[in-house]
């Protein structure tokens, strides 16, 4: 395949995607695509099915209806929403990230820089708070190489100051690697820091598109109430740089 077109062609994609569990339909007929240097964010009320749809992505559900295309040679790197590790288990934060296959002394050192946790390297994983496990969690993905990065509510029980330097965080890697980038989030506060674009799911795509356009949907606010996207409580910095993204 031609550079040029390879550029265009997503990283990942969901077409017409349903997923039915237990009799019930999970997901119904849903698209979803993530392009090289894109960020997208897919927001919903719990039990939305946003992370059977990550799921899916990531070939670990299968799809009753519709398809998955994903590149060849995809490398993943996938943060998730909970990790609980045996609080009686001796783990450092190095020896958590050695554990993964492709740590070495160098790798290790990098993304615990490039992740703002260099200083948390001999700390107790079990003891590192919320805010700090995202970014250890981070760097463990970060380790792969990815060319797709997929974080699972990447700032549940992160305070707000803690979620706008994330956001920040996931820019500047996205910035520096080239990297797509698919996050999961609850609701649109502050995500508008970081994504290009937003698809609102409630078991089908909602509404999709920039996230002012989409903060101003009917269906957006019909689900999260009218305040919930108000200007003060979105805007806490707007998503800004220069240059392009290349779009799937």
């Amino acid at each position: 395949m031609p550079d040029d077109q390879r550029s265009t062609t997503p990283l990942a994609a969901a077409h017409h995607v349903t997923v039915r569990a237990g009799g019930r339909e999970i997901l119904s007929h849903v698209d979803l695509a993530v392009g090289p240097g894109e960020i997208v964010t897919v927001v919903g009320p719990n039990g939305s099915g946003k992370t059977t749809l990550v799921r899916a992505l990531l070939g670990l559900v299968a799809t009753n209806q519709g398809r998955i295309e994903r590149r060849a040679n995809l490398s993943i790197g996938y943060v998730p929403q909970h990790l609980t590790v045996d609080r009686t288990m001796p783990l450092t934060v190095r020896r958590f990230l050695a554990l993964s296959p492709r740590a070495n002394e160098g790798s290790l050192d990098k993304a615990l820089a490039e992740t703002g946790a260099a200083a948390l390297s001999e700390a107790p994983f079990q003891d590192l708070s919320g805010g700090e496990q995202k970014r250890v969690l981070l760097a463990r993905a970060l380790l792969a190489a990815p060319s797709l990065l997929v974080l699972d509510e990447p700032t549940a029980s992160v305070d707000i100051p803690g979620q706008a330097a994330f956001f920040h965080l996931m820019r500047d890697i996205r910035d520096r690697h080239g990297c797509g980038i698919l996050l999961v989030s609850h609701d649109l506060h502050l995500v508008m820091a970081a994504t290009d674009r937003v698809v609102c799911l409630n078991r089908h795509v909602c509404c999709h598109g920039t996230p002012e356009a989409v903060s101003r949907h009917p269906e957006y606010r019909a689900l999260f109430g009218l305040g919930a996207a108000a200007d003060e409580d979105v805007a806490v910095y707007t998503h800004g740089h220069g240059h392009d993204h290349a779009h799937g």
